[in-house]
Order: structure tokens, then C-alpha cells, then sequence
């Protein structure tokens, strides 16, 4: 198996200053490089995700782990928006969200997204979660080249 030369490219997409801090620092926890950049709303994703503004020089993800409930643009927009841009569509996108609401799941899955996890509460359950990700998305699947 080759080895991979560059980091990982995340991008989360989450407005809870919390949940930005458990999500680093299960990344932290993790064994693979990766770099993860943050948008703190669903507008500042998609110029993060186009390359506009502030974000002229972002990379492009390797994946994207998104909440629903976002100021300015809404997870499921950001979703709808990015599964129809064909230089984007093709990046996976795990959303990553309190809501269990089968309406929302349904919905992700309806704009295509890859995968739905619920936030857990406890930290150690959040932390196991995260690595679950690390394990399967960046580890098991094979991801398109950037």
C-alpha cells in the first residue's frame, strides 16, 4: 500500500466553539496527519469550499464533516448547494449533528449525503465516534485524489 504524502484535508463545518474543540481534539487523538480547517457557518463553508475571500488559498477537502443547524446558511443548504456544484459534489460529506429527527436523516440522505452520525453526548462516546470516522473514511475507503 502506498503511503500518503500529504495530510488529510478536513473540513468542519460547525458553529458550537464546543463541539469545534472535542472535534480537534479527537483529530489530536488520532493516528493519520491531517490538517482541520473550520467554517463557522454554512456561508463561510461554501467560500471556504469555492476559494472566495479569506479563503482564496483553502484546500480542497478530503472530506466534510457537517452540522444541519448553522447560522447564515443552514447544514442541509450547504448540502443541497454542494452536491450540485460538479467540482464539489464529489467530496464526501459526513453530517455530523445532534438531531435524530428521521426527517433530517432522511433528508441528508435524500441531497446526498455520505454518511449521518448523531453527536453523542458523553465526551469519551463523542471522542469514540470521531475516531470511528478517522478509522473508516481516511483508513478503510479510498478516497479520489485531489
Amino acid at each position: 500500500m502506498l503511503e500518503r504524502i500529504k495530510p488529510f484535508e478536513i473540513l468542519l463545518v460547525e458553529d458550537n466553539p464546543g463541539d469545534v474543540m472535542l472535534t480537534q481534539e479527537a483529530f489530536l487523538e488520532g493516528k493519520l496527519a491531517h490538517r482541520l480547517s473550520v467554517a463557522g457557518d454554512g456561508e463561510e463553508a461554501m467560500d471556504y469550499l469555492r476559494q472566495r475571500g479569506k479563503h482564496v488559498d483553502a484546500p480542497r477537502p478530503d472530506l466534510i464533516l457537517l452540522d444541519l443547524n448553522l447560522p447564515k446558511k443552514d447544514g442541509r443548504e450547504v448540502l443541497a448547494e454542494l452536491k450540485e456544484d460538479t467540482s464539489l459534489r464529489h467530496i464526501p460529506v459526513i453530517v455530523l449533528t445532534t438531531s435524530e429527527a428521521e426527517l433530517d436523516v432522511w433528508n441528508a440522505y435524500k441531497l446526498h449525503a455520505n454518511c449521518y452520525l448523531t453527536k453523542p453526548i458523553q465526551m469519551n462516546d463523542f471522542f469514540k465516534k470521531i475516531r470511528l470516522v478517522e478509522d473508516f473514511w481516511l483508513t478503510v475507503v479510498r478516497l479520489p485524489a485531489r
